[in-house]
């Protein structure tokens, strides 16, 4: 069988794609086959690095943490600030009894959690009053921030360019920004995955791998900006703008709606109509 070579300049790498002669007549899309230099010299030091860098932090963290004493007052607050929030953006998904109990929990003008006067101090206050809750703020932010901007550039510096593997999922062009970072070769088929976008991918994915290898995890960068935000709430303007919004909010079971929903659209299904049209009798009857 002839066969005619294909050569992508991809990373300032050659790369050979091969497919056979005959398919000149019909468009399929080649497969790039990348170097195994690649593998060994880009793909695999990021990942060994990263995985080295949390590593790293997870013995500074340890290393910085301080026992100071908690304020359970405060934090008991600012935890009854973050359930009432979420009690209001899932309220469609209670029914309207437990929604009321709920409500009344946290709103009755007598015994409700957020008509009691809050105890804690504002976040002016409580730097003032114990000036090292910003030391530790500082250290737990540059352990946080400094050793993933040199990661950041030095994979930026060395490795910019390269593509490293490929998703084995066909995806959107939508994915093409968050997995082809630093390539802009619009040809190139989105599932493959550059080296600064694997960097991103490790940053986010190693969590369970710390996990295991680590035991006791403080790596959790999403954990750990919530609970700063948690600690330097200001519970007293939240108390209000809560149970105002809880106050004002009209209930009501939205899994009722989508039974209805369910039900008329199937109906109307039977009938031999469209998707669409039914889909579109369905919500006009449940709004």
């Amino acid at each position: 069988m002839h066969f005619s070579v294909l050569f992508f300049e991809i990373a300032n790498l050659s790369t050979l794609v091969y497919f056979p002669a005959h398919t000149h007549a019909t468009m399929v899309e080649p497969t790039i086959r990348l170097d195994g230099d690649i593998r060994n010299w880009v793909l695999i030091p990021i990942t060994v690095a990263m995985f080295l860098v949390g590593v790293l932090r997870h013995n500074v963290a340890k290393l910085l943490r301080s026992d100071g004493k908690v304020d359970l007052n405060a934090l008991r607050e600012a935890q009854a600030v973050i359930r009432a929030e979420r009690v209001r953006n899932n309220a469609g998904y209670v029914q309207s009894a437990g929604f009321r109990q709920r409500r009344h929990f946290f709103c009755d003008k007598q015994t409700g959690v957020f008509s009691k006067k809050s105890t804690k101090l504002n976040p002016q206050q409580q730097m003032l009053s114990d000036p090292s809750m910003m030391t530790d703020m500082l250290k737990k932010n540059l352990n946080m921030i400094v050793p993933q901007m040199l990661t950041a550039a030095w994979v930026n510096f060395f490795f910019t360019g390269f593509v490293v593997g490929k998703v084995p999922f066909p995806l959107t062009q939508r994915f093409r920004g968050m997995l082809q970072r630093g390539i802009e070769l619009q040809s190139l088929d989105v599932t493959y995955i550059s080296s600064l976008s694997w960097y991103f991918l490790n940053f986010f994915g190693l969590r369970g791998v710390f996990a295991l290898a680590l035991g006791q995890n403080d790596l959790n960068d999403a954990q750990q900006m919530q609970q700063q935000m948690a600690m330097g709430m200001d519970t007293g303007k939240a108390f209000v703008a809560v149970k105002e919004s809880l106050d004002m909010l009209d209930h009501s079971f939205q899994l009722h709606v989508a039974e209805r929903r369910a039900g008329r659209l199937l109906k109307k299904l039977a009938t031999g109509v469209g998707k669409g049209e039914a889909r579109k009798f369905a919500n006009a009857s449940t709004d």
